[in-house]
């Protein structure tokens, strides 16, 4: 179940069990986070240490008119004051680290989880409010957990000496410059839940702000053909202008927390200097210490705007922590239990010494499937398919292919039914025993920054030069490949820029196969390709496939003709199977499809002769 935070629901005040929540993740921090707190009380016990020893030197130095004893003051004074200098050298070097650790760790655990989830997480979630998490909210936390627990525990420990020692001198004239704290707490909660529910809402509008930036930079192409750049910024001005009022809001009213803090401190004080004046006057107090409280009245409100700053600081992080907590804690729909990850290993640890060798008996037992939104598939779909066989998929859009496939591969699982992979339930079996043993080719293939060889690599990290130039052999890419100034060591660019669609797609078909999979999926692979491209294509599937059991999701029939068993699919059933040549000979849906298509490209094929 997902523990995902429901960002419209969280609570507009300082939520402990958030940060709870947060601080179970850092506990290998622990001692870093405890040596921060300590050497900040050594420092807020030095700073509350200062106004007794300019008490001691007023009353008995300035006082008593002497200088008597000065210089052993003056060497301690000296030493108190290099002591606190080694301690804020320390406080910042330590406070640094674990901030730059913390991001590190944080985002650590966040691309982790990212790999683990489903896809029915990306399904829902878009890559603007991925990308501000691991981004802008991953650094807000980090620095307001280190830097903010700094100002914290300084300011508490502050706060309390200063109470301390003030009530050990005179409790009345303490009780009456404290009388301001109670409504600085008043004020406080009030400006907490403003400042959060701001800060909310600028959190959000930049996730929206982010997923503009990323649509743009991907889409740029199709903005230039559409002439959509003027409506475009538009809308990217309408959100950021929403983002730049809520932003005002926010700062304003954290900018108006501080002052009022610091006007209600100045009355405390302003108490304090009538109350102890007339005491100096009576002689019932000493001019000394008249002086230290007022130094300690004037200075608490220092740590008390300090710490109203970080709980307003606080506020604004608790908003990124509520999104950090809800990408960390968000189960994937698609697991392994426990005793199968005993036995075979997790995503990350895998224990191949116990992993069965596929051999490719596939059947898919009365399986139903819907999507989370309720949208029914498949229903009671059944399938058996024998090892080293060819099975194509056809039918029109929605109908349920992509769909099969996914199952096979166990990116949904069935809602209801079972799918046997070698006569056993493949939940017996882990998901990375499964899918390191599936080669799959997207319709539109993906290729990341790098060269050639990293991305048929990064089918088989651990491929040999070799294993890589006979992978792109067989699937007809080599001869491009060499034709290329650096070869396999040529950059493909940001997506595989700087190759046409169907190089890309035979890197992708090269990347599949470099592992030498037990199972292959083709998910309409040759859509986008011109027919050139498409042929070589065949070529290789006809020598790849061979003694492979194979899925091929199609939409040009042509490339289906010699698959062992065509399956003809329409909402989520099997309207017809068999060959090519046994459903030709029916005459019914798949003749109709194919014959219509033939017609279509003949038609193309004679329009290209008469333009050319």
């Amino acid at each position: 179940m997902s523990s995902r935070i429901d960002e419209n629901k969280s609570t507009e005040k300082l939520n402990v069990g958030i940060w709870k929540r947060l601080f179970k993740y850092l506990y290998e921090f622990k001692k870093g986070l405890f040596l921060l707190g300590f050497l900040m009380m050594f420092v807020a016990g030095i700073d509350a240490l200062m106004p007794l020893l300019t008490r001691y030197a007023i009353d008995n130095f300035i006082a008593n008119k002497t200088s008597e004893g000065l210089e052993k003051f003056a060497l301690l004074y000296f030493c108190v004051i290099a002591f606190q200098a080694l301690n804020v050298k320390l406080f910042i070097m330590q406070a640094g680290k674990i901030e730059t650790h913390l991001a590190y760790h944080i985002r650590n655990l966040g691309f982790k989880r990212l790999q683990q989830l489903s896809f029915s997480y990306y399904d829902n979630s878009s890559v603007g409010w991925l990308m501000a998490r691991m981004t802008s909210d991953v650094a807000r936390l980090s620095e307001i957990i280190s830097w903010g627990l700094i100002d914290m525990v300084w300011a508490l420990v502050m706060m309390s000496a200063f109470i301390g020692i003030m009530l050990y001198n005179n409790v009345k004239l303490t009780l009456i410059s404290m009388s301001v704290v109670p409504v600085i707490f008043i004020i406080g909660v009030y400006f907490q839940k403003k400042i959060l529910k701001s800060y909310r809402k600028v959190r959000k509008i930049n996730s929206q702000l982010t997923a503009d930036f990323s649509e743009e930079v991907s889409g740029a192409k199709t903005t230039k053909t559409l002439v959509r750049e003027e409506d475009n910024l538009k809308e990217f001005r309408a959100d950021a202008s929403n983002m730049r009022n809520s932003a005002v809001k926010a700062a304003m009213f954290s900018a108006l927390f501080l002052p009022v803090v610091l006007s209600l401190g100045s009355i405390g004080t302003g108490f304090a200097l009538w109350i102890g004046g007339k005491s100096v006057i009576s002689e019932a107090i000493s001019y000394g210490t008249f002086v230290m409280f007022i130094s300690y009245t004037i200075q608490f409100f220092d740590p008390v705007s300090q710490l109203a700053a970080t709980l307003a600081e606080l506020q604004n992080a608790q908003a990124s922590a509520e999104r950090i907590i809800s990408l960390i804690e968000t189960e994937p729909d698609i697991w392994d239990r426990k005793d199968v990850i005993d036995k075979y290993g997790d995503l990350f640890h895998a224990k191949k010494e116990n992993w069965e060798k596929i051999h490719g008996d596939i059947e898919f037992k009365n399986v139903y499937f819907s999507y989370k939104n309720g949208e029914k598939v498949l229903e009671n779909f059944n399938l058996k398919v024998k090892r080293g066989e060819t099975i194509a998929l056809v039918g029109e859009t929605g109908s349920g292919k992509s769909t099969i496939v996914n199952l096979l591969c166990r990116f949904y699982e069935p809602t209801k039914g079972e799918i046997l992979i070698d006569g056993v339930d493949y939940r017996e079996r882990s998901l990375l025993w499964l899918q390191s043993n599936i080669g799959y080719v997207l319709q539109s293939p993906h290729l990341f920054s790098g060269t050639i060889k990293d991305n048929i690599k990064y089918g088989k990290l651990n491929a040999t030069d070799e294993e890589v130039e006979k992978a792109a052999k067989l699937v007809n890419a080599h001869s491009f490949i060499m034709n290329m100034e650096k070869g396999y060591d040529s950059e493909v660019g940001e997506g595989g820029g700087n190759l046409s669609t169907g190089e890309k797609q035979l890197i992708s078909f090269a990347r599949a196969i470099v592992a030498d999979p037990a199972l292959f999926v083709l998910d309409e692979a040759t859509s986008s390709i011109d027919t050139e491209t498409e042929r070589m294509i065949q070529n290789a599937i006809e020598k790849v496939l061979h003694h492979r059991t194979s899925f091929v999701v199609a939409h040009r029939l042509s490339t289906i003709v010699s698959s062992d068993k065509i399956l003809v699919i329409k909402k989520g059933k099997i309207i017809e199977a068999g060959s090519h040549r046994e459903l030709i000979r029916r005459k019914g849906y798949y003749y109709n499809l194919y014959t219509n298509q033939l017609l279509e490209e003949k038609e193309m094929q004679s329009k290209s002769m008469v333009l050319e």
